[in-house]
C-alpha cells in the first residue's frame, strides 16, 4: 500500500517499508531503500539490489575511473536476483522468517519521537 513516497507492505509482526523512485513501476524496481519495522517498532534497514543493478553500477564506476568498478560493497546491502518489489518481499519474509534478517540488515533501533 502507498504511504506517501514509502510503499509498505504489511506482515504479521513486521511491515516492510521501501522507498521506491516516484513513477518508477514497483515490478521493476532493482535498487531500493527499505526497512523491516516490527510490531514493537524496532525497525532494519537496508538497500536492496538485483544482481543486474550491480553490475551495472560498477560498469559505471569502471567508465568513470573510479576504483570501485574492480569492486563493490555497501554495508547493509541485499543483493537478490530478481528485479520488483514483490520479488525483494519474497526474499525479505524469508529472511525474517528464519530470523537472518538481523544479519544482512542494519539495525536502527525504534523510532525516536523526540527528534
Amino acid at each position: 500500500m502507498w504511504d506517501g513516497p514509502f510503499y509498505r507492505v504489511k506482515r504479521d509482526g513486521y511491515e516492510i517499508c521501501f522507498v521506491p523512485d516516484a513513477g518508477e513501476p514497483l515490478d521493476e524496481v532493482c535498487n531500493v531503500d527499505m526497512w523491516v519495522i516490527r510490531d514493537d517498532g524496532d525497525r532494519w534497514s537496508g538497500t536492496v539490489f538485483t544482481v543486474d543493478e550491480v553490475h551495472r553500477i560498477m560498469d559505471r564506476l569502471r567508465q568513470s575511473g573510479e576504483s570501485e568498478g574492480d569492486f563493490w560493497w555497501c554495508w547493509d546491502g541485499l543483493i537478490v536476483r530478481d528485479a520488483g518489489v514483490p520479488s525483494m518481499v519474497k526474499v525479505i519474509d524469508r529472511l525474517v522468517a528464519a530470523g537472518e534478517y538481523e544479519t544482512v540488515l542494519r539495525h536502527v533501533g525504534p523510532e525516536d519521537d523526540d527528534a
